[in-house]
């Protein structure tokens, strides 16, 4: 799962691929098979070990990093840092002297604070699909940090709940604040889990300066309840989870309901709320001082390329930037993403992180 907060669920099925519709014809398309695309891109003049740093949620097939070593004659390392935010701290800390050659995992809630902290060099893929630029980041920011996955961070509902008690479930981030649904929402917090951020940043979004903070005081009012991480929302108080939880509404992805259709079954029991979802962007980038940049340029290649950019849906749950790779079919029908996500430039969260957070702490958490 994006962010690195926890994992989500395996499939209860195994849907096949389809493709994602978007792009029709990208800066990868060379005719040429995967290996050769992300080999031919990197094509790096010498060997030797490139560390990749990210979080704690990066799973990619043995064959495929294995492919990518043949390749490329590099040993790949992966070293895991947490969360997007522990990784992007640990990154600021090192800047100057760092502790791998490439990151990946850096989110759109982080991206200012890694790239004002010098902790990047710029980079950008020559075969870098051009449907990968919808998620860059603005102006010069965009050198630094190259997507490689996204995914919508939106309240989950679990609908066999609601259906057993004659309820209906929210539809709305407003929705939340009704006395009906009082106790009945969980959500990781803000500043110990990346999608807890998320959704304090689409509150914002949503609200506004000024208004977000009445809106979390009536929230919690209503009896929201905060965990540390999205493991303990959804595994442990969301009923729906897997548990014994008794909260029918938490935070999650647009991509958790199709994880939930039991087997045997033929859809989700729940689904997610579109118009509450916050978008995030996972950024790879060469690290400043690395002693191997063409193998860490090297790796972000790799991460975009067909291959790679194929087995994210499945690998880490989210979607791939490239829109030509494929996604599972239940997907389309179950997961889709929002077709107007909330929106908070990265440079207004790296200038007002700290202010939003010690506000929201305040009200959130005493």
């Amino acid at each position: 799962m994006g962010g690195g907060d926890d994992e989500t669920p395996a499939p209860a099925t195994a849907p096949a691929p389809t493709t994602q519709e978007g792009d029709t014809e990208g800066a990868t398309a060379t005719g040429g098979t995967d290996a050769e695309e992300a080999t031919e891109a990197a094509a790096p003049t010498d060997t030797g070990t490139v560390t990749l740093v990210t979080h704690d949620s990066f799973a990619l097939p043995d064959d495929l990093i294995a492919q990518f070593e043949a390749d490329t004659g590099y040993d790949l390392q992966i070293q895991l840092s947490g969360d997007a935010g522990q990784l992007t701290n640990q990154l600021v800390l090192t800047a100057g002297s760092p502790i791998g050659d490439v990151a990946f995992g850096i989110d759109n809630t982080f991206a200012g604070r890694a790239i004002d902290n010098d902790v990047l060099t710029p980079y950008t893929p020559a075969r870098l699909p051009r449907s990968a630029k919808e998620h860059a980041l603005e102006g010069g920011d965009a050198a630094y940090l190259t997507p490689v996955d996204f995914g919508d961070v939106c309240v989950n509902v679990d609908d066999v709940w609601f259906a057993n008690q004659g309820m209906m479930p929210p539809a709305s981030l407003n929705d939340l604040l009704k006395p009906e649904y009082e106790d009945l929402f969980v959500t990781p917090g803000a500043t110990t889990s990346s999608p807890g951020m998320s959704f304090l940043l689409a509150t914002i979004g949503e609200f506004g300066p000024g208004q977000w903070q009445p809106y979390w005081e009536d929230l919690m009012a209503n009896g929201a309840k905060i965990t540390s991480g999205w493991t303990d929302a959804y595994t442990v108080d969301f009923t729906a989870g897997g548990g014994d939880g008794d909260r029918p509404i938490v935070l999650s992805y647009s991509s958790s309901p199709p994880f939930t259709i039991p087997e045997g079954g033929w859809q989700p029991t729940t689904s997610a709320l579109l118009d509450t979802c916050f978008r995030q962007t996972e950024y790879a980038g060469v690290l400043d001082g690395t002693d191997n940049p063409q193998g860490a340029q090297a790796v972000i290649d790799w991460l975009v390329s067909p291959a790679v950019q194929a087995v994210i849906p499945d690998s880490m749950y989210m979607y791939p930037v490239d829109g030509r790779a494929p996604l599972p079919d239940l997907w389309a029908q179950f997961a889709p993403l929002a077709e107007e996500p909330i929106v908070v430039p990265a440079r207004q969260i790296e200038e007002e992180r700290q202010t939003w957070l010690q506000e929201w702490s305040d009200i959130a958490t005493g």
